[in-house]
Parts: structure tokens; C-alpha cells; sequence
């Protein structure tokens, strides 16, 4: 048996509330908060508070590189 019908009539038939104005509330809000925090943040805070992540990750690579280099010439 198929039963073609929209969301929205599914949604009703079997009794579910409509949740999507909440939704769209929640959505709409958490874009503000999120451009808000995007506005407050000055360019060069950011880099300095990503900037000791990537610099230790970048160390981390080259010494992965250093220690595959070392144990390739001892074979």
C-alpha cells in the first residue's frame, strides 16, 4: 500500500505537533548569537588564540616526518 501525502499531513494523521516555528525560532537565534560573537571578535585575537594549535601541530608533523626519515635509513 502506498499512501502518498506531504510531511505535513503525515504529521497531523498521526497526531505529532508541528515543531517547525520553534525550530525556525531556534535557528534564527542561534545565527544571531553567532554573528554577534563573529562581530565581537577582533581579526588578530582570533589568530592568537588559533595560532598555538596549528604552530603545535605543524611541530608535531615534522617530527613524525623526522622520526619516519630516521628509521627508513636504518633499514
Amino acid at each position: 500500500m502506498n499512501v502518498d501525502c506531504t510531511p505535513e499531513e503525515a504529521r497531523t494523521f498521526f497526531g505529532l505537533p508541528d515543531v517547525q516555528p520553534m525550530q525556525e525560532h531556534l535557528m534564527s537565534e542561534m545565527q544571531e548569537r553567532l554573528s554577534a560573537n563573529l562581530r565581537s571578535m577582533e581579526p588578530d585575537a582570533m589568530i592568537r588564540a588559533w595560532l598555538p594549535t596549528a604552530v603545535k601541530g605543524f611541530e608535531q608533523w615534522q617530527e613524525m616526518l623526522a622520526s619516519q626519515m630516521s628509521s627508513a635509513r636504518t633499514k
